[in-house]
Formats: C-alpha cells, sequence, structure tokens
C-alpha cells in the first residue's frame, strides 16, 4: 500500500521532496519553466544533525550516529518563503525544494502538484513495491508440525 499524500498539507511536500531522486525535481521544475526571482534568506549550507532512536520505538531515546543535511530558505518577490532540507550534500537540490516549497504556497500550487508532486509520489511507491516484490520472493515461513505423541 502506497502513502496517500494530501498536498494541501506543507508536512506532506516537504517530505516527499526531501526524500525524492535530485534529478526529478530539478527536472520537474524545468518542465514547467518555473524560475521566479528570489533572494535568499539562507543560502543552501551543508552540515550535521545528530538521529535519534529508541528500542522498540517506546523505549528511552539514544544517539544513533550524525546525518549529514543541506538546508537552504528562501523567500519569492511576493514575500512566500520556502525551505528545503534534504540528506546529503546537495546543494541545488535543497535550493530546488525551498523554491517548490514557497511555490507551492501560491496560485501555482495545484500545477505543481499535478506535474511534478504526484509523478515523484508514484515513482517512489512503484520503487516502494518493486523492492517489497523482490522482498517477498525470499520470504520463509516457519511452522511446527505435530508429532502425535499426545
Amino acid at each position: 500500500m502506497s502513502k496517500k499524500y494530501d498536498f494541501a498539507k506543507r508536512q506532506d511536500w516537504l517530505g516527499l521532496l526531501a526524500v525524492a531522486p535530485q534529478a526529478e525535481v530539478s527536472d520537474g521544475l524545468d518542465r514547467l519553466g518555473l524560475s521566479p526571482a528570489f533572494t535568499w534568506l539562507r543560502k543552501p549550507q551543508i552540515g550535521s544533525v545528530m538521529v535519534r532512536g529508541r528500542q522498540g520505538g517506546t523505549g528511552a531515546p539514544f544517539n544513533l550516529g550524525e546525518m549529514t543535511v543541506t538546508r537552504a530558505s528562501l523567500t519569492l518577490e511576493d514575500g512566500r518563503v520556502g525551505h528545503g532540507y534534504v540528506q546529503g550534500r546537495a546543494l541545488q537540490k535543497a535550493e530546488h525544494c525551498a523554491l517548490i516549497d514557497a511555490l507551492m504556497q501560491g496560485e501555482e500550487a495545484t500545477r505543481i502538484a499535478d506535474q511534478i508532486l504526484e509523478p515523484i509520489a508514484k515513482s517512489l511507491a512503484a520503487q516502494k513495491a518493486e523492492t517489497a516484490g523482490k522482498a517477498a520472493q525470499t520470504k520463509v515461513d516457519f511452522f511446527t508440525m505435530a508429532r502425535g505423541e499426545d
């Protein structure tokens, strides 16, 4: 079952953009010909964040390790602000994610959702289904047979 995105919720489109391949994000912007003027609030920066975990999902939190991230923030001429946070050292992807985030807050939202976000969501769902199918082929079912000694 694939996750259904509600592109009316900012966290859904930001989450999708964060995990999308850089080429799909960049190609989507190029296809639509969207390149509005903007000013940087924070130019793309590479840094690290501490990843925390919980044993069993409910135990006490512990520091799992650090992860490299790239972040960017910009503002469009009309005042809309966009942010992009992505895993790894991807300056251009962070910029494009911030640009899409800002554009999604305006009248271009439906067009961007239909022509950029939906194809990315479908592509990621197909990849996930393919991976799940490959994993299912290696599944081993263990069972216990009654020995009849009762």
